[in-house]
């Protein structure tokens, strides 16, 4: 049944006459009552009877009109869905991250997101993987990731977001974490000085290799006392003392007790927005349009 006969029923039912429902309808009375005669044909039942000069419903029309009423209201609802949806204002976001994405300006902009658009179910999903995020984009599982280091696909779309200098997280009695506060950067040639507390290769490679590479371009071989396979443990071992771990700095925010920490001398790591080229979501579309790149 189309939803304009509903509407018709809902109309005649609340007006008390046709020619009353046809003007709130916009249509003409005889067009009104044949609509409604051929409705009652269809249902093979009369839909209204006459009280006087008004018309009530029948048992058979009041049951139609009562679910008519719930049935266009779902509709209209229905409709809102579609019309917030294609604008972007409702519908569901998976975004996935690292520990560096949610300390900077990620959590302003998904509180923003929460705040202007209520009806965006925001999915988040940590992850200590780069590999994986840029998969998971790639394959649908995640609609954005914020990283460090994207896979270089070209079905991806990498936008930087904000930059910041890699630091070294230092056991608070070691020599390098003493002086003025707050502590200039260390020169690179500093990471020869401490054993490292790192991750295992395998949970990131690409952030695993970056301070490899750092510690080569130094001309460090670099020593790897203690293992750690997220934030809070490497912050952890360092506290414990068995070395330093090389974050972004904005890991600074945890505040971890007996951790000090020192950016690296000439180092700059970029929080990169990612999400699949060409990619036509407006929910993407307006997280992009939040997440103003920054310096």
């Amino acid at each position: 049944m189309e939803l304009r006969l509903l509407a018709y029923v809902v109309a005649i039912a609340e007006a008390g006459t046709v020619s009353g429902a046809a003007r709130a309808l916009g249509l003409t009375q005889p067009t009104l009552s044949r609509q409604l005669r051929d409705l009652e044909h269809r249902l093979d039942t009369p839909l209204f009877e006459r009280e006087g000069r008004a018309l009530v419903p029948t048992p058979a029309g009041a049951a139609l009109v009562d679910r008519a009423r719930r049935v266009l209201t779902e509709a209209e609802s229905l409709f809102d869905d579609v019309r917030l949806a294609a604008q972007g204002r409702s519908g569901t976001l998976t975004v996935t991250f690292a520990g560096s994405g949610i300390n900077g300006p990620l959590g302003p902009t998904l509180a923003r997101l929460r705040r202007e658009l209520p009806r965006v179910s925001l999915r988040l999903v940590e992850s200590f993987n780069d590999e994986e995020m840029s998969q998971g984009v790639l394959d649908g599982t995640f609609d954005i990731a914020v990283q460090r280091l994207p896979a270089p696909d070209r079905r991806l779309a990498a936008r930087p977001w904000w930059r910041e200098p890699l630091t070294l997280f230092l056991p608070q009695a070691h020599p390098l974490a003493q002086g003025p506060r707050p502590l200039p950067a260390a020169p690179p040639e500093a990471l020869g000085r401490i054993p490292l507390v790192l991750w295992p290769r395998a949970v990131s490679p690409p952030s695993y290799d970056e301070i490899i590479a750092l510690c080569h371009r130094a001309g460090v071989v670099p020593r790897i006392e203690a293992e750690g396979r997220s934030v809070q443990t490497v912050l952890a071992l360092v506290a414990a003392g068995f070395g330093a771990g090389v974050l972004a700095d904005s890991m600074r925010v945890l505040r971890r007790v007996g951790v000090v920490a020192r950016p690296i001398e000439g180092t700059t790591t970029v929080q990169h927005v990612v999400c699949r080229a060409g990619d036509d979501n407006p929910l993407v579309t307006r997280f992009l349009d939040v997440a103003r790149p920054r310096d």
